[in-house]
């Protein structure tokens, strides 16, 4: 046996060690081992107006030549109705091989058959465990890019939680600008859902449902925290269930869910969404589910632009860039959504935008980088690609027009 001493032994005290946050955990690259089981996700380098992560457009054959009209029928190419309800699905259809002596095509042809839509998709790749290699090499493509898009299918959870910390740091640490959440939930834990918004609100991602997709439950609080949302598919809410409650009277269970219930509300009002979603957690039954329409997700700050991101951009910005670049800049949103989103194309789009960056004085030489068009394209609401060829082709006008005024004032001068 050995002496004891004052300075040896198990010593208790109220002073605790400081914890290592989620975040500062992040920023190395010791990541603890996690693997995804609560939904599968996709990593791809989208930019907007693109398909789903994998689906193929199929561009009409071009009419055979003369003498050919016998010729076999092309091959059948992947099932586009197919692909677009499903990553995976899409993924993995084949094209049909064709004999060798029956495709009387020519490489041409066969090449523009089957395209990517508005520009070069790559192919999604899976996400499934989430260590910082994983991470890292699912996401690399998209470093050049500057864009990314994250397509998640399954239940809110705490593995969902992390996929969204550990993507947001990694598009952090590889200066991703470009970020797109695209789900399609029926929710899960409100607990998960909290954290998982709050790493979306401090990185700045575009949240998609597409046409295809639903968001219900708790997604709809993962949903408030975008700084934009685009929304084309199903928003619902119903009522929390109080998963292993001891409850036996209404007044034990509205105490039970009383806490969570003020947690909810202050989420909603730090991400500018209204606390009428709050309540209709509380009031709608869980064995229905209310729909809220386009005014409903307008009205509870549920789509569109967020509006605490959006007045926070703007006191950042007029400390940076003056207040008369702020005013020009939402005089040019302001127009941006009424003269050109309604656009058929991407290249409409992108050209409308870069003629309205003529007219309010964009790009500014002093906040070049702050622009309108650059917060446009980061949104994942006008591609990178049309844009780069709209404001080219709008140079080439403004050289073009610049050579003919010089040479009919050479002219006048020489007549």
């Amino acid at each position: 046996m050995a002496s004891g001493s004052e300075d040896a032994g198990a010593v208790s005290s109220d002073a605790k060690p400081a914890r290592v946050t989620q975040a500062e955990l992040l920023k190395g690259t010791d990541w603890p081992a996690l693997r995804l089981v609560s939904g599968e996700a996709w990593i791809d380098c989208d930019h907007a107006g693109a398909p789903p992560p994998g689906t193929l457009a199929v561009v009409p054959d071009p009419a055979p030549p003369a003498g050919q009209a016998d010729a076999a029928a092309p091959p059948s190419h992947p099932d586009v109705a197919a692909a677009a309800l499903g990553v995976a699905d899409a993924a993995a259809t084949p094209a049909s091989p064709v004999p060798a002596e029956e495709d009387t095509r020519d490489d041409a042809a066969d090449d523009a058959a089957v395209a990517i839509a508005d520009g070069p998709v790559d192919e999604p790749r899976p996400l499934v465990d989430l260590g910082f290699k994983d991470v890292e090499a699912a996401m690399s493509p998209c470093r050049e890019r500057g864009a990314v898009r994250l397509r998640y299918e399954g239940k809110i959870s705490s593995d969902f939680t992390a996929l969204m910390q550990r993507t947001a740091a990694m598009a952090d640490r590889m200066e991703i600008g470009t970020r797109i959440l695209d789900i399609d939930s029926t929710g899960g834990r409100v607990e998960d859902a909290m954290p998982a918004g709050d790493a979306i609100a401090g990185s700045q991602w575009t949240i998609r449902v597409r046409a295809d997709s639903i968001c219900h439950s708790a997604c709809v609080l993962v949903l408030a925290s975008g700084d934009e949302r685009d929304i084309a598919g199903k928003v619902g809410i119903h009522r929390m269930v109080r998963v292993g409650s001891q409850a036996t009277t209404r007044a034990e269970l509205s105490q039970e869910l009383r806490e969570v219930y003020g947690e909810i509300k202050e989420y909603l009002e730090r991400n500018g969404a209204s606390v009428a979603v709050a309540d209709l957690m509380m009031t709608v039954p869980n064995r229905s589910l209310r729909l809220l329409d386009a005014n409903e997700l307008r009205e509870y700050g549920l789509s569109g632009a967020n509006a605490v991101q959006d007045d926070l951009d703007r006191i950042i910005l007029a400390r940076k860039c003056g207040d008369d670049f702020v005013k020009r800049r939402d005089a040019f949103l302001r127009a941006f959504t009424s003269r050109c989103e309604m656009a058929d194309d991407q290249a409409a789009v992108a050209a409308c935008a870069v003629s309205l960056g003529n007219e309010y004085g964009f790009p500014d030489e002093t906040c070049a980088a702050d622009g309108p068009l650059v917060s446009l394209r980061r949104a994942g609401r006008v591609s990178a690609a049309a844009a780069a060829a709209a404001t080219a082709a709008a140079a080439g006008e403004t050289t073009a027009a610049s050579a003919r005024g010089t040479a009919g004032g050479t002219a006048g001068r020489g007549g």
